[in-house]
C-alpha cells in the first residue's frame, strides 16, 4: 500500500505519518533525504531524530530514493520516507541536472511494485504566491507535478493542517 502525507511546515504530517508506521504493527525503517549543511538543518533532524522510536531503522538517502524502496520493501515492513520535498531539493541541486529526471521516473515506475506499507511525508508547496526566483519556481512546479503522480497511484492521500488529517484519497476503505 502507498500512503502520501501531505502538509505545510510543521502542519503534523510528520507526527501522522509516524504514527501511522507505529500503529502498522511492521518492522519499520525510516528512509531520510535531509542533507545538513547548517545549524539549523542540524536542529531539525535532531527534533525528528528524537521523535522517533530508538527501534526504528534509518537509512539515510538524500538521492536514490527508488533504488532504496526497491531494495527495503516486503511484506513484512513500513518504509516511512520523510521528506519527498527535500530529496526534490537535492535532486534538483545536483550539479547533474539529468538526475533529477532519472530519479524521479525511477521513482514513479516503481511504486506499484512495492510490497508492504510506504508512507510519504512530503511538504505541501503549490498554496501560496508564485515565487520569484527561477530555482524556487521550479521546485515548486515539480514538486506539485510529483504530487499528482504520487497522489494518481497512491492508495491513500491525506493533507495534514493544523495537525488534523483530512483525507483526500482512500481507496483502502473497501479493502
Amino acid at each position: 500500500m502507498i500512503e502520501l502525507i501531505l502538509g505545510g511546515a510543521r502542519s503534523g504530517k510528520s507526527k501522522l505519518a509516524e504514527k501511522k508506521a507505529a500503529e502498522s504493527g511492521l518492522e519499520v525503517i525510516y528512509i531520510a533525504t535531509a542533507t545538513v549543511h547548517d545549524g539549523e538543518m542540524a536542529d531539525r533532524v535532531e527534533h525528528h531524530r528524537a521523535q522517533r522510536p530508538d527501534h526504528w531503522a534509518v537509512i539515510e538517502e538524500p538521492l536514490l530514493l527508488a533504488k532504496t524502496l526497491k531494495e527495503q520493501a516486503n511484506d513484512n515492513r513500513c518504509l516511512l520516507v520523510d521528506c519527498l520535498t527535500l530529496w526534490m531539493t537535492n535532486l534538483l541541486c545536483h550539479e547533474n541536472p539529468d538526475v533529477f529526471h532519472e530519479q524521479r521516473a525511477e521513482l514513479l515506475s516503481c511504486l506499484k511494485a512495492l510490497k508492504g506499507l510506504v508512507i510519504f511525508v512530503s511538504n505541501e508547496v503549490g498554496m501560496g504566491i508564485v515565487p520569484m526566483g527561477e530555482l524556487t519556481r521550479k521546485f515548486c512546479d515539480e514538486t506539485g507535478r510529483l504530487h499528482q503522480n504520487l497522489a494518481e497511484q497512491a492508495d491513500r492521500v491525506v493533507l495534514t493542517v493544523a495537525g488534523l488529517p483530512h483525507v483526500l484519497k482512500d481507496e483502502t476503505a473497501a479493502l
